[in-house]
């Protein structure tokens, strides 16, 4: 995996890589969701605080938190050009991370749902895909359209 900041501009000053740059704004629009769907949920349940929301509601809060974080994710992936195959991807990381911590509420193994340890463990979940697939996540620009998915995906027809 890439240094956080590798990258040095004329200035001398360095920036973060392109991975690191393409995580940490997927961070961000993941914390952006996760705020205004825990501000929505408490609002529409009338609930008092968050935990009141985790343990009354503990399924929904976990379903509700899991689109919430991941909504967001995938329109900034799409609007920076990641593609439907790569935004597929780690939504699908994203909602699968929830399953195990829904079990754990439908088991009753807990009574309040673990929004700390969904989150924590849909961040390992997407650090991993990005170092998996990390070609589409180690340039800058529009590596992950679909030109260029299928392009990548197509045999050379280069005779040499």
């Amino acid at each position: 995996m890439q240094a956080p900041v590798d990258h040095p501009t004329a200035t001398g000053r360095r920036r973060l890589s392109p991975f690191w740059r393409h995580f940490w704004q997927m961070l961000a629009a993941m914390g952006v969701g996760m705020v205004l769907t825990a501000a929505v949920f408490a609002v529409v349940v009338q609930a008092k605080s968050w935990d009141q929301v985790l343990t009354q509601y503990p399924t929904q809060a976990l379903v509700a938190m899991a689109f919430g974080m991941t909504v967001p994710m995938a329109g900034w992936m799409l609007y920076r050009g990641m593609g439907i195959r790569n935004t597929a991807e780690m939504s699908g990381v994203m909602l699968v991370a929830a399953l195990p911590f829904l079990c754990l509420v439908w088991f009753d193994v807990t009574k309040s749902a673990q929004c700390g340890g969904y989150c924590l463990l849909s961040i390992v979940g997407m650090l991993a895909l990005m170092r998996h697939r990390s070609a589409e996540y180690t340039h800058d620009g529009h590596e992950g359209d679909l030109d260029s998915v299928a392009a990548a995906d197509r045999p050379s027809t280069l005779i040499g």
